[in-house]
Parts: C-alpha cells; structure tokens; sequence
C-alpha cells in the first residue's frame, strides 16, 4: 500500500471526527476544493484505507453481550480447511493467526456462558483442532482507534 500524505490523513481525521460529514463540508473544514476531497476519498477507497461499516455495529445491540477471546491450537498443515469451517461460524466476528503458543486467536461474541461453551464446541469439533483456551473479556479498556496515528501523520513514506 502506497504511504498517505499530509493532506490524505488530514481528511481521515476530519472524518474519524465526523463520519457523516458531506464532501463539501469536509472541503470548507480542510480548506480544499471539493474536486480534490472527492477525489482524495475516491484514491483512499481504492487503496482499500477504509474498513468495512459493518465494524460499527455494535454486537450487544445484537444480543451478543458476552465477548470472549479464544487462542486455538492447530495442525499446522490443516490451517488452511480451518480458516474455511471457523468462518462459518457467525459468533465468530474475527480471527487472526498467530506466532506463540497458539496459533490463531478469535473474537467471538455469545448470548451467555451457556452459548459461549456451545460455540466452544463447534470450534472443537472444527477438523484440525487440536485444543482452545477461552478468556472472558471483562471490560473494553482502550476501544479500537486510530486517531492517534493520524494525529502522528504519515510514517515510513
């Protein structure tokens, strides 16, 4: 991915503020013509900058106010087949793979501990599972921001 300029993270933190805001406010905020808002928007949409709305949806307004984290142990050479089976699986909103101890680590939301161990199971009856430790999260201590980076400006570019 190309590294943004000053003007690109600018306008991401005008919208990080706003979302909502027009192109043409976005312009008068920023001090740039709206030609070239609406083009830097369109540049930051094909560089894929912008994640995907749906991680605005909060999963409590869903019914989902338990979050777990669950750290899954694997046969390295199914990793594959899994990552295909865990995605079936809609409690799970995320996963990643990782170096360590474990080998992936999911975010996984339930109805309650009940449903938590359900979900528990279908991962574990998942082929190539080998075992998974469960963490309850007890609390968002630091939401999900960027702000800070912006606020940085653009690194290594």
């Amino acid at each position: 991915m190309q590294a943004l300029d000053g003007t690109d993270t600018r306008l991401l933190a005008a919208l990080a503020q706003d979302p909502r805001r027009t192109v043409v406010a976005l312009a008068q905020k920023l001090g740039l013509s709206r030609n070239t808002v609406q083009a830097r928007m369109a540049q930051l949409e094909k560089k894929h900058v912008f994640l995907s709305f749906e991680r605005r949806i909060n999963p409590v307004a869903l019914g989902y106010p338990l979050m777990a984290f669950i750290s899954v142990h694997v046969q390295q050479q199914k990793l594959a087949q899994l990552a295909t089976a865990l995605a079936e699986v809609p409690e799970i909103l995320e996963g990643y793979g990782l170096t360590g101890s474990a080998d992936l680590l999911l975010r996984v939301v339930a109805l309650d501990a009940e449903d938590l161990f359900r979900i528990n199971g279908k991962i574990l009856a998942c082929d190539g599972v080998d075992r998974t430790d469960t963490a309850l999260a007890m609390g968002e201590l630091i939401p999900f921001r960027v702000q800070p980076l912006l606020e940085r400006g653009p690194q290594g570019g």
